[in-house]
């Protein structure tokens, strides 16, 4: 079969020369390619291919379209919100994850957002860089804190069990029961949201959770509370969240995602609200979480090859 890697995966050379020598000794083709958005070049990269490995750049329909001999999807991320599912279902294309190879990098990130914001670490570092001091800008403690996770996967679960270890409370919402000894209360959404002073975003970006923190929600926060998003950009209203920093309606935010992938235009709306930090989608991005993620992105491969998918999306 002929195994395609649309894009890098991010570990060193001799990483992915020992899985794609084991391949060729399997009797498999293995080709890398370098990241490369034109469609028409990943049309013609992917149109021979038996199974194609993606990370998180977007994958056009057209592409499947084209790809007549294309049987396995092996994405090298957690959420498959840029590939066309419904497409893959259509041609009977298979398509597994990488759950979990990121679980600890988010949510070391995750604390990181909430300890920075808290302590004024921003507005501190440019005193101190411009010959000033800390005179007004007392912070925050975490420990104490009510954090209010939103979609108790793998991921919103760790969060919530450093959380703890920080002394906080920690309340989730969650489409199905919880259970999880880090998780003080399971709440609906309007309860989390007026009881939190930190509400962070674990949620997959599906037709129910686009937009699910809009103008309305953010209302019911706390003036002092923060937001902290690691999930997925289109998960909170771009507009909605910028009036809302802009006016106090809540005190800061922390965001990693976007509507669309880095880099930002220097006129974007987030890049220019007071208290708060973006970071061009950093939160899965560690040496250990990118080996992790070709071990588990190959491990499928090779289990799906001996006819047995794991991590299994469709």
């Amino acid at each position: 079969m002929k195994i395609v890697l649309l894009e890098e995966l991010g570990v060193a050379n001799h990483v992915l020369e020992k899985y794609s020598q084991k391949l060729e000794e399997m009797g498999h083709t293995f080709v890398a390619y370098t990241k490369d958005t034109n469609i028409h070049t990943q049309i013609e990269r992917v149109k021979d291919a038996d199974i194609l490995i993606i990370a998180n750049m977007p994958l056009d329909e057209k592409v499947l379209e084209n790809a007549n001999k294309l049987k396995f999807i092996d994405v090298a991320f957690t959420g498959v919100d840029h590939i066309p599912v419904e497409k893959a279902k259509q041609k009977n294309i298979a398509i597994s994850n990488a759950s979990g190879y990121a679980t600890q990098a988010v949510a070391e990130l995750c604390i990181s957002f909430m300890v920075q914001l808290l302590r004024k670490i921003k507005q501190n570092e440019e005193r101190c860089r411009n010959e000033g001091t800390k005179e007004g800008l007392i912070g925050n403690l975490l420990c104490g804190k009510t954090v209010g996770i939103i979609g108790a996967g793998q991921i919103g679960k760790k969060v919530a069990s450093l959380c703890k270890a920080f002394g906080c409370e920690v309340i989730a919402y969650n489409r199905s029961i919880i259970h999880d000894k880090a998780i003080d209360r399971q709440v609906n959404l309007e309860e989390l949201l007026k009881q939190s002073d930190i509400v962070s975003l674990h949620c997959p970006l599906t037709p129910e959770t686009e937009g699910l923190i809009s103008k309305k929600e953010l209302a019911l926060m706390k003036k002092t509370a923060i937001l902290i998003n690691t999930a997925r950009g289109n998960i909170v209203k771009l507009a909605d969240l910028v009036e809302a920093l802009q006016t106090g309606t809540i005190a800061g935010a922390a965001c990693d995602v976007f509507e669309k992938e880095p880099p930002l235009p220097s006129d974007y709306a987030l890049l220019h609200t007071k208290n708060t930090i973006v970071t061009p989608h950093i939160a899965f991005s560690s040496v250990e979480s990118m080996e992790k993620r070709a071990e588990i992105v190959f491990d499928n491969l090779f289990s799906w090859l001996e006819g047995k998918q794991k991590n299994k999306i469709i």
